[in-house]
């Protein structure tokens, strides 16, 4: 089948790690041959890894969009408020596109990006990786199956972790939803998708609760200084003390954000001077630390969804309750449980250790794009309507965080186009 080529924008740890890799690994399906990215270290990085020439290396979008289309297909993992334009310039010059989740931190923005694919007839795909795992799919494969008979109710946890919520939504670069986007968007449009993909059935009713509680300054212990290296009087009780995460043998990921250059020295001095070393209880973080989140599908079913920077580890935990029996899943286990009330059996399933992150996701979902573009007629796993639908049950969950009620996503969607005059 033909090899299809690429290009990237924004060669930050999504671009870079997670995905890009998949073309050197399978370097006869996918080639990259020119990259965008801001950072000159990073630009270089990626432009040596995938061998791209000097003059198919930029440090704007604009100027690699400015060219004559020079691939099949554009990968865009600039930060999540500038995804807009360069999708859509994208989509004008040609390019099919994978863009990274979430699709925008607009909701008409979102509306906007869906119009312009389906003007230009090109295949944009969003980053729903948790579609793609052998996780999800085998869950989705049981249901098919009437492993559990007819599902009636999903209990979604994700399981943030103490460690990521500080790295990502109280230091780093998802902490403000003013520079980026409300938590229930950034970390969780992802979950959205799963319980819509899941339940097999458009969103109905949806209703939220939730507040940032701890990671904030009148819970900073006294004496704390602004940076955890300035003297930090409970450094060796606190288990946010920056050191402890970033000034260990251990360089991968979230420690592999904070500087280009991994050596101690160089982390030290991130830390000292860098948004990463800052005390928890001194940031200029807003979002929420804690959320839970009540679905009515149009079909029946139900889902509660909690999110929570209050646990040890990172993980997806699922319980789906069916009339006939139910099943529990661990996705960072790779394990799912089905339970038979006729027969009472216990079926454990115990599924293989994935090759990429989120359990396999992140390649799963780039392999399917290629795939999509290489055999015509070919259906993927989901839509840009579907994407649209679960960025938009986020939306409303922060609606009605703030605000209060129940918000019903058809109304709530028409709102939106009637206020837009032509978004």
């Amino acid at each position: 089948m033909k090899k299809i080529t690429a290009i990237l924008m924004g060669a930050g740890d999504r671009g870079l790690n997670a995905y890009a890799p998949y073309a050197l690994k399978f370097p006869e399906k996918l080639e990259f041959v020119a990259i965008a990215e801001p950072d000159p270290e990073r630009r270089a990085h990626f432009a040596a890894l995938h061998k791209i020439p000097m003059d198919r290396q930029f440090s704007d979008y604009t100027q690699l969009l400015d060219l004559p289309k020079i691939a099949d297909m554009a990968l865009i993992c600039t930060q999540d408020q500038m995804h807009l334009d360069p999708t859509l310039k994208s989509l004008e010059k040609g390019y099919h596109v994978l863009l990274e989740k979430p699709m925008s931190t607009s909701p008409l923005e979102c509306l906007q990006i869906q119009d312009a694919a389906n003007k230009h007839q090109r295949l944009l795909s969003i980053c729903h990786v948790l579609r793609y795992t052998n996780f999800f799919s085998t869950l989705k494969k049981l249901l098919e199956d009437n492993a559990i008979g007819q599902l009636v109710s999903i209990q979604h946890n994700e399981n943030v972790g103490y460690f990521h919520q500080a790295h990502s939504f109280v230091r780093g670069n998802w902490r403000n939803s003013k520079e980026s986007s409300p938590m229930i968007l950034a970390k969780c449009c992802h979950d959205m998708d799963i319980m819509h993909y899941l339940a097999g059935s458009p969103c109905k009713n949806i209703a939220s609760f939730g507040s940032l509680m701890h990671f904030k300054a009148e819970n900073a212990p006294e004496g704390a200084p602004n940076y955890c290296l300035d003297g930090c009087p409970i450094e060796d009780t606190c288990a946010f003390y920056a050191p402890k995460q970033y000034l260990t043998d251990n360089v991968a990921w979230p420690t592999s954000v904070i500087s280009n250059d991994t050596s101690h020295e160089a982390r030290w001095n991130a830390l000292k001077n860098g948004p990463y070393g800052r005390c928890v209880y001194k940031c200029d973080n807003d979002v929420v630390d804690h959320q839970v989140v009540s679905i009515e599908f149009e079909n029946g079913i139900t889902a509660a969804f909690t999110m929570s920077a209050f646990t040890m580890t990172c993980t997806r935990t699922i319980k789906l309750m069916g009339t006939k029996g139910e099943i529990r899943g661990s996705m960072e286990r790779n394990e799912i449980q089905v339970h038979d009330f006729e027969t009472g059996n216990n079926v454990t399933i115990d599924l293989s250790k994935p090759i990429s992150g989120h359990g396999g996701g992140d390649f799963g979902i780039i392999s399917d794009y290629v795939k999509l573009l290489q055999v015509e007629g070919r259906k993927g796993l989901t839509t840009v309507e579907h994407s649209v639908e679960s960025h938009m049950m986020a939306f409303a969950a922060e609606k009605s965080r703030i605000e209060g009620g129940v918000v019903n996503l058809k109304k709530y969607m028409q709102t939106l186009k009637e206020n837009a005059q032509g978004y």
